[in-house]
């Protein structure tokens, strides 16, 4: 697995707990970049960072192009893979937008339900058709 693949599923990890437990992910996200035997890598930090920094933007987007779901109403792993993936295909020029969908596709496929790549692409792939007004 690529080192920004396991940096995707370090944040995704990060992001799930945090939610499941209802603390702060950047709280989260300190508590275990202090842990030596299984550090946070730098791009997970920069994932967890940057979803935090525009999560009401990206929940924004989500609830709007996800037809019938609310994002509290989603499975969290595909709520965070989600995340993850609008902050990349929006927010990360240096990543292909194909890798981002890509990328939280292969998340949500080890992790979640048969529905959900399916599921995630299609949102995902709706945010890349709309990008080019999504962020003026």
């Amino acid at each position: 697995m690529a080192a920004r693949s396991k940096a995707r599923r370090r944040a995704l990890d990060i992001l799930f707990e945090a939610d499941q437990r209802g603390v702060d992910p950047l709280t989260l996200l300190a508590e275990r970049a202090g842990n030596t035997e299984r550090p946070v890598p730098q791009y997970a930090v920069d994932l967890i960072e940057g979803v935090q920094g525009h999560r009401g933007r990206i929940d924004e987007l989500l609830a709007t192009y996800s037809h019938g779901w609310t994002v509290e109403r989603m499975p969290a792993v595909d709520r965070q893979a989600l995340r993850i993936g609008t902050f990349e295909l929006l927010w990360c020029d240096d990543i292909p937008d194909a890798v981002a969908i890509d990328e939280a596709i292969e998340l949500v496929k080890e992790l979640s339900t048969d529905e959900s790549p399916s599921f995630v692409n299609g949102l995902l792939a709706r945010l890349l058709e709309m990008k080019p007004t999504l962020l003026v």
